[in-house]
């Protein structure tokens, strides 16, 4: 473990020098980067951050004051596994990959560049959220999202130099040329393109846009090719606090809605409270994006990633009996003639579909979580997830129109209804009229409770960016 190179590496990196001088190239381009679309007004700013030092599960962080610009972004593996087979696919039982093999090439660059294209991405869509923060807590949290975000750009940018030569260098480059919501070069994901001027759309994005990132790091932690599988499981580790901070922020919004719906008899916005209704229709939009980022119900590239050993189902190794996955089929819905019906899809081709599975019975949970606490403050009120076809931008049901049930409906009646299942402009207006910038230790705004706890055992009254 090399923490105090230039570079905070545990893969040898001083011992290719090659490497090294390629990487060290491209860093100056990346603060460069930072410094234009990282988190504005803050850069001068000590944070309080966790800082990786290690891989191993305990004791693998460090927390203190650090200026974002200096902060220590690495690449960092999770341990070799010696004589680790390839766990499925056609590929299975073969000696897992410790370089690219030829004929996947193509195939692991693009797998690579879509995920390392949406690290930069959030960063770029959040960057000025720091002035419209609630807390000096929330603040804390949403630049260590962001430097990890970072990190994980250099977790794909090292893949990138080390496997894939020139053209590794030049995609490298281009992530960081790329801009969210640019209207010549966006970013690749449509999810990533998307504004982000408040922070319920920051819990939402980070509850169920990096939730999406959960269950593909995932997917690809099982991936036959070694370092990508050993980058991917470290930056899980980094990725659940990602998912901590939209949960528990939405959480947060939830109860003090609840408890301001119940003091105004109804009426939160006079009390100066996010509506739950509004609240509702933030989550269809950011979890129906969210589920676009799956890709296809129907892919040949799904099946062609799964039989090559790239990218495997969730959990695959523990939760699936048949790793091969050459036999059966699955039942996905279609439009045909502007009605429903099942087509039989063979369970490769059906691989982002079932992937799509786990992450709606994942996000249900925490719909069961949010409801409690509604309940908990006495107000008949339940927040529900939308139907997986409504308001779909990708795969079999982009460009037809469906209720919050998945019932096909016409566009005219869709359009009608559109104001009250989607965020209204109304409703984003009145959400950034509240978004008044709080930085007091231990003072919150009005319209989002308190968490349970500081960080790192600190109180919430503690100075967790110093603004002095």
């Amino acid at each position: 473990m090399s923490l105090h190179d230039k570079i905070p590496n545990n893969v040898d990196l001083n011992h290719d020098r090659r490497l090294q001088k390629a990487l060290e190239k491209w860093q100056p381009k990346f603060v460069e980067w930072w410094t234009d679309m990282g988190p504005e007004g803050f850069q001068a700013n000590d944070v309080y951050l966790r800082t990786a030092v290690s891989v191993e599960k305990d004791g693998w962080a460090d927390f203190r004051y650090v200026k974002m610009p200096d902060y220590r972004w690495g690449i960092f593996l999770t341990p070799e596994e010696k004589h680790r087979p390839v766990g499925f696919g056609d590929m299975i039982n073969v000696p897992s990959f410790e370089n690219v093999p030829g004929e996947f090439r193509n195939s692991l660059r693009r797998l690579i560049v879509t995920q390392g294209d949406t690290e930069p991405a959030s960063v770029e869509q959040q960057r000025l959220l720091g002035q419209c923060c609630p807390s000096l807590y929330d603040l804390r949290n949403l630049f260590q999202v962001n430097v990890e975000e970072g990190r994980h750009l250099w977790a794909m940018v090292y893949l990138l130099h080390r496997y894939f030569g020139r053209d590794g260098r030049e995609e490298a480059d281009e992530l960081l040329e790329r801009r969210s919501g640019n209207a010549d070069k966006p970013r690749i994901l449509e999810a990533f393109n998307q504004p982000i001027e408040d922070w319920l759309s920051f819990f939402c994005f980070t509850m169920f846009v990096d939730r999406d990132g959960k269950f593909q790091l995932a997917a690809l932690a099982e991936s036959g090719f070694s370092p990508l599988r050993r980058t991917t499981r470290f930056m899980l580790t980094e990725e659940a606090y990602h998912l901590f901070v939209g949960d528990t922020g939405i959480s947060r919004i939830v109860r003090r809605s609840a408890q301001l719906h119940k003091e105004s008899n109804g009426d939160p916005i006079g009390l100066g409270g996010i509506p739950l209704q509004i609240i509702q229709r933030y989550i269809n939009y950011w979890f129906t994006y969210s589920l676009d980022l799956f890709g296809g119900e129907i892919s040949s590239n799904a099946a062609d990633f799964f039989a090559s050993g790239l990218k495997g189902r969730y959990n695959e190794e523990k939760k699936f009996q048949d790793h091969v996955a050459n036999e059966g089929f699955v039942d996905i819905p279609v439009v045909e003639g502007g009605t429903l019906t099942n087509r039989q899809v063979p369970t490769r081709n059906a691989m982002n579909e079932l992937l799509r599975d786990e992450y709606i019975s994942d996000s249900e949970n925490a719909i069961r979580r949010w409801n409690k606490v509604i309940a908990s403050e006495g107000v008949d009120f339940e927040l529900t997830l939308p139907h997986r076809r409504f308001h779909r931008h990708k795969g079999e049901y982009a460009g037809h129109y469906f209720d919050t049930d998945g019932a096909i409906v016409t566009e005219g009646v869709y359009r009608a209804m559109a104001s009250e299942i989607l965020p209204s402009e109304e409703d984003y207006a009145l959400v950034k009229s509240l978004m008044v910038q709080v930085t007091k230790p231990g003072q919150m705004a009005n319209w989002i409770c308190p968490p349970k706890q500081g960080i790192d055992g600190q109180s919430l009254e503690f100075e967790y960016v110093r603004l002095n």
